[in-house]
């Protein structure tokens, strides 16, 4: 089976690159000694992740129980579960933990604090830190950092932290430099727990910038980072890795023809309305049209607009193109996270246009 017999529009997921983007980021770790525990958020199949943890301890972050209970069924146990937890969710994780698996969870708040620790076997605890995106945590100096681990108790396993706002840098030398300050607070809260004598096994930390630019781990026993893997247009812009190493794409098909433009098949929902590249030194628009074989010879031909299942594809004046009505192309996105979201596969490529894998997906919370 080739691309251009598949239905439109569906995931194109190249495993030449992303085996290239797993090599990449497993390097740069290497160098450092820090392990990683890859975030299947984006990715969320059992495929990506046994390419992935090959080698690796064999940990995996998570953002939704229904992933956890996913790569449960598929052998993997250890688990964070990487969202703040609520009193219902900590129910599942208590049955999923009594059933032989090894959910650790995330808090910042103190009611929470207390019902983990009330529970017959509290599930492993990190606490959340503040290292600078004002999302969600504890800032690292804070009274209510000890606070949290007093109520936890034993049930205090380490602490952890995401620097978010490193999508906001620009430049390998600006998010090296928000890595370091993601380091240093996660590192400062592990710091004065143990000096409180509660015990540190786990301090985790990242981002897919932040793990491909930071320059020193010390203190760090983990890495999250996942979007890598597939890569992006936007974490192109961001310096993550260029453009080459997108291994995501959209196929669509050509529904309609106006002067200068083509509409296709991919819409909001095959493609997402993430407009992350906005504020990037190159817009994108809704996503970079690319040839069926995913190279760049339409030019500068971008998704201007996103219906729900339309897509507008203003062409590139300078590139001539012409693409008869069910004609296929590829659509690189600005963030993958967002695109995948709504595919429930990815059809698997290696390199060419030939589809050698069918790999499916979980969906939903």
């Amino acid at each position: 089976m080739k691309l251009a017999d598949l239905p439109t529009p569906c995931l194109v997921l190249d495993q030449t690159i992303l085996n290239r983007n797993i090599r990449v980021m497993a390097t740069a770790l290497s160098r450092l000694n820090v392990p990683l525990r890859p975030h299947m958020k984006t990715a969320k199949s059992i495929d990506v992740a046994r390419l992935v943890l090959a080698g690796q301890p064999g940990g995996i972050t998570v953002s939704t129980l229904a992933e956890a209970e996913y790569f449960i069924g598929h052998g993997i146990t250890d688990i964070l579960y990487a969202v703040g937890i609520t009193p219902q969710k900590l129910e599942r994780v208590c049955k999923l933990n009594a059933e032989g698996a090894k959910i650790i969870v995330i808090t910042d708040d103190a009611d929470m604090a207390d019902l983990i620790a009330a529970q017959p076997a509290p599930p492993r605890t990190l606490i959340e830190i503040d290292s600078g995106e004002e999302r969600g945590g504890v800032l690292p100096d804070s009274d209510m950092l000890l606070e949290l681990a007093a109520r936890l108790g034993t049930a205090v396993a380490g602490v952890m932290t995401h620097a978010g706002h490193s999508y906001a840098g620009r430049g390998a030398r600006e998010i090296a430099r928000i890595a370091e300050a993601e380091r240093a607070a996660v590192t400062r809260a592990a710091e004065r727990l143990r000096e409180g004598e509660y015990t540190v096994d786990i301090v985790s930390a990242g981002s897919s910038p932040t793990a491909r630019h930071a320059e020193n781990l010390a203190g760090v026993t983990e890495i999250r980072a996942g979007v890598y893997m597939f890569g992006d247009l936007f974490q192109a812009e961001i310096e993550t890795h260029g453009t080459d190493a997108i291994a995501v794409t959209v196929l669509t098909s050509v529904i309609g023809r106006r002067p200068g433009r083509i509409l296709v098949d991919a819409g909001g929902l095959a493609l997402s309305k993430d407009r992350s590249t906005a504020s990037a030194p190159h817009d994108y628009g809704f996503g970079l049209a690319l040839d069926i074989a995913g190279q760049r010879t339409m030019g500068r031909a971008i998704v201007d607009k996103a219906y729900q299942e339309h897509g507008i594809i203003e062409l590139d004046p300078n590139v001539p193109v012409d693409l008869p009505i069910g004609a296929k192309l590829r659509i690189a996105p600005n963030h993958t996270c967002m695109t995948a979201a709504a595919h429930d596969r990815y059809f698997v490529t290696d390199g060419d246009q030939e589809v050698v894998a069918i790999w499916h997906r979980v969906n939903g919370w």
